[in-house]
């Protein structure tokens, strides 16, 4: 891989030999060095050995492992990657430490599988890459260019899918068995969720930091960032995937459905909060730190009035090249009017000829998959309204007239096994965060 700054090796040999001429000239000519240089060196000096500008020299040695600096960039630049290639420099110095950590914690996770007699196949590891190209839309073969462009490697994603299923495999075999949920217990859920009928339920990404009374204010810090970088436009995933200690990092940070008495108080508190499409926090949680990421919101076993499917009619008005600010927000304005005054989607048409907007009909909407904004205009809308004019000076206006709505049916309650897994998986995760902190307090790590 050509690094970013690195001159051709051609030209970097030149560049040496040519500073080489010049202090064997030097040699020649200039008398031996005394006290005022500070240096005692030779009348005829020789070099022994090449320096290699391309040496990987060890910025990490885990129980024998090392990390490179180059694993650090290439890891690096999936983040920066996932952030469309927007982060700034003091950002990138601290994701820079953080992937450190991260790598650290993978090393340890391949080490202690293997150290169980758990490998992960090649053929494995290049099906799991050949899924994220498909992802990308590329092939695996256009995918390792498309990294090497972007300066990262498919070394670098391998290696990660490696420490995923490795890790996985081994809760499999010294945390799951030992994992155990009764019948009662699933019961006793079962019964508590249908006397919270009609309560609110979440579906919720979360990034969990882990911190100590000693790194409390670091981690926050961090936290906060972590959100700014969200904020602008960063994948809530990714980031989960890069820097969440939990076990749900390898699905993003997606926790799924819960209800409020599932969480602990204070992100039970936050998820009350928020609207759908938020993120909020870090929230101090037992242990550290949590970073919320409202995906979607219902009600215990009622039907939810997002999942209602629409017959929409969108009229869109486009405003003429260079025209001011006062002339788009009066046509805008004029154009609104006459919207909020039709009758129902029979007169669409009409205003829309009168205003010079074209219509476009759009059926089987569901309300879930508009932008929240719209979800809250259109669930209030009853049949025949139309929502305000919304858009922009350059874009242009546009407003959906709600023509139809098929309402949502009743949610089913979760069955005996999906309740029971919910129990299991939320206390493999548990007893995974304190797995892992015993082996970073058992582990030899030498920082270079």
């Amino acid at each position: 891989m050509k690094l970013k700054g690195a001159q051709p090796v051609s030209r970097m040999t030149a560049v040496l030999a040519s500073g080489l001429l010049a202090v064997a000239a030097a040699a020649q000519t200039a008398p031996p060095a005394t006290s005022d240089t500070g240096l005692n060196l030779p009348k005829d000096l020789t070099t022994f050995g090449k320096m290699d500008p391309h040496l990987r020299k060890a910025t990490a040695i885990i129980n024998g492992t090392i990390i490179t600096g180059t694993d650090i960039d290439q890891r690096l630049a999936l983040v920066v990657l996932a952030n469309g290639g927007k982060i700034a420099d003091e950002e990138r110095e601290r994701l820079r430490l953080q992937v450190l950590r991260n790598i650290i914690d993978e090393t340890l996770q391949i080490q202690e599988a293997k150290a169980h007699d758990i490998t992960v196949t090649q053929p494995e590891i290049d099906q799991s890459y050949a899924r994220v190209a498909e992802r990308f839309k590329r092939t695996p073969a256009t995918m390792g260019a498309y990294l090497r462009e972007q300066g990262s490697s498919e070394r670098s994603i391998k290696r990660q899918i490696q420490g995923e299923l490795a890790w996985s495999r081994l809760l499999r075999r010294r945390v799951e068995p030992f994992v155990n949920v009764s019948e009662d217990e699933v019961q006793s859920i079962m019964d508590r969720l249908q006397a919270s009928k009609g309560q609110q339920e979440y579906h919720i990404g979360e990034i969990y930091l882990s911190a100590t009374p000693q790194n409390s204010q670091e981690v926050l810090a961090n936290g906060r960032k972590i959100i700014d970088q969200i904020r602008q436009g960063g994948s809530f995933a990714a980031y989960a995937r890069q820097f969440s200690e939990a076990s749900t990092a390898a699905v993003g940070g997606d926790l799924g459905w819960v209800r409020g008495p599932q969480l602990p108080e204070a992100l039970s508190q936050t998820a009350a909060e928020i609207a759908v499409g938020q993120i909020a926090g870090p929230v101090a949680v037992p242990g550290g730190y949590s970073i919320v990421y409202m995906v979607d919101k219902r009600q215990v076993l009622m039907a939810d009035p997002r999942d209602a499917v629409l017959n929409l009619r969108q009229m869109s008005l486009k405003f003429a090249p260079g025209a001011s600010r006062a002339a788009v927000t009066a046509q805008a304005e004029s154009f609104g009017k006459a919207t909020q005054a039709m009758a129902g989607c029979g007169k669409t048409a009409e205003v829309a000829a009168a205003h010079g907007a074209e219509v476009v009909d759009n059926d089987q909407v569901k309300v879930r998959d508009l932008p929240p904004q719209l979800q809250e205009m259109l669930l209030k809308l009853s049949i025949g309204q139309a929502t305000p004019p919304f858009g922009s000076p350059t874009e242009g206006v546009r407003v959906l007239v709600l023509c139809g709505r098929d309402e949502a049916a009743s949610a089913n309650a979760p069955t005996f096994d999906q309740v029971m897994s919910q129990i299991e998986e939320n206390r493999v995760n548990q007893r995974a965060q304190r797995y892992l902190r015993d082996l970073r307090r058992d582990a030899v790590i030498d920082y270079r």
